[in-house]
């Protein structure tokens, strides 16, 4: 194995190794604290962060506006609070050693006023931003007014470009790096384009190599590429490892910190993390973001699968084929489906799934009544954790705050399963909320540096990736 040496990165040598950020509350000041102080890029997630009481106890983030503006702004004041909290422990663990980043994710509400509000509450303590969920053009602006690093985490060379022309050339000297994220691999929201097939992936070696032609093209030869997805055994990318053909690389570490010592999450979730099979973890779309994104396939997706596969097209109307009357909500309301869509309603009827509900592609889908008083209730609750959520139809935007669409039943309040998944003891509750995850999280069980249930520190983590396997 080749030796694993420092690169210039952010404006300092570092070792090659970041860890990825994870919102909600799983990617804390004490992780990336603890990485940073082995010498890498430790990263505390901004999203929805954690802040804490005079007796550092976590505090239960509550929402008590009586409107989604109220809602709203208390989620922004909440999040910049506890950035700063977590900034501030970051700071303190890594004592001043390997390098700070916050990660936030553009499409998230308020994204813009958070991040500049932590940054301004932590000055001097976080050296660069990454961020990815979407096309964060305004993220070289926040960099310079602060005069921190930025690190856009982009899934191909065509999404760098757009971003370079439009925005990013005005402020390269503050590029910190970029981020290619397999769009195939990586964990939580991918950023598959309309082109691209989500079962078929594709090798990431030339897609980086087209990411570093055309950061050459823009004079940007020596700008790290950070490899994020898919990165397990540092021996499996030893080709990688300078070679002049890519330049400087680091590697991105989302999944593996999970199972450390410092990680918050519990430890049902840590024993689980154990038992992941190969095909656990797979790629959906049911995100209110409208991206695809890798979770594991609990009974949270599963439910969510149901809801989708109970699906009929509707009309209001008799035309075509859509002739049999049906009877919608409380009042009944008339539409017309198929008669063999018809039939296949009685059938999901007959098993409990009596609530219809309207999506905005002019279909219902069929839950049960608890289910459908939950989805309700979650879509009422919003407090605009997104800039636009098709969940609830809420849009971060003025005049009307709205997506000008319809709720769609067919996706779940993000905001409320991360933070219940993030705070939970209970083995249950795992089942039953969103867990995000790399898809090569299955190899927990059987890489033998976990043997005997052996959980790492983050130092023990580090050094023996630094072994390269």
């Amino acid at each position: 194995m080749k030796p694993i040496n420092a690169i210039r990165m952010g404006g300092v040598d570092v070792l090659p190794l970041v860890e990825g950020g994870k919102g909600v509350a799983i990617s804390t000041g004490v992780t990336a604290g603890h990485w940073a102080a082995a010498g890498g890029a430790g990263t505390m997630s901004a999203v929805n962060a954690d802040f804490y009481d005079e007796n550092d106890r976590i505090v239960h983030q509550g929402y008590t506006g009586r409107t989604r503006r109220e809602r709203h702004e208390e989620l922004v004041a909440f999040g910049i609070k506890g950035g700063i909290a977590q900034a501030r422990r970051a700071h303190e663990i890594s004592g001043g050693k390997g390098r700070i980043h916050a990660n936030i994710l553009w499409e998230m509400g308020g994204a813009e006023r958070v991040i500049t509000g932590v940054l301004e509450g932590a000055k001097g303590l976080i050296h660069g931003i990454t961020c990815g969920a979407g096309m964060p053009y305004r993220l070289s602006d926040i960099a310079q007014k602060f005069n921190v690093h930025y690190y856009p985490i982009v899934s191909s060379a065509r999404a760098f470009s757009a971003l370079w022309k439009r925005a990013y050339h005005k402020a390269s000297h503050l590029l910190g790096g970029v981020v290619y994220e397999d769009p195939w691999l990586a964990g939580g929201h991918n950023g598959l384009s309309n082109g691209e097939d989500p079962t078929k992936p594709e090798d990431p070696y030339p897609r980086v190599l087209a990411l570093r032609q055309t950061l050459r093209t823009f004079g940007l030869g020596d700008t790290p590429i950070i490899m994020a997805g898919g990165v397990w055994w540092l021996e499996e990318w030893e080709h990688w490892i300078d070679n002049p053909e890519l330049g400087p690389i680091a590697f991105q570490f989302g999944t593996r910190p999970l199972l450390t010592k410092e990680s918050p999450i519990s430890d049902a979730w840590k024993q689980r993390l154990m038992t992941l099979k190969k095909g656990d973890v797979f790629l959906n779309r049911f995100s209110p973001t409208g991206f695809y994104s890798s979770a594991v396939n609990n009974a949270f997706i599963q439910e969510l699968r149901g809801r989708s596969e109970r699906q009929v097209a509707f009309s209001t109307e008799a035309v075509g084929e859509h002739v049999a009357e049906y009877g919608v909500g409380p009042r009944k309301r008339v539409v017309y489906l198929t008669p063999s869509d018809l039939e296949l309603v009685r059938g999901w009827e007959a098993q409990g799934f009596t609530e219809a509900m309207r999506t905005p592609d002019s279909t219902l889908i069929f839950v049960t009544p608890e289910r459908a008083q939950m989805i309700i209730a979650d879509q009422v609750g919003c407090m605009g954790c997104l800039s636009q959520c098709r969940f609830s139809n809420w849009s971060q935007h003025e005049p009307d705050f709205t997506n000008g669409k319809k709720a769609d039943p067919r996706s779940f309040c993000i905001q409320r399963t991360l933070q219940d998944v993030s705070h939970t003891t209970d083995a249950d509750a795992l089942e039953n909320n969103l867990m995000f995850s790399g898809h090569n999280a299955y190899r927990f069980g059987a890489d033998p540096f976990y043997g005997n249930n052996f959980i790492p520190t983050v130092k023990q983590l580090v050094e023996r990736i630094l072994t390269g396997r």
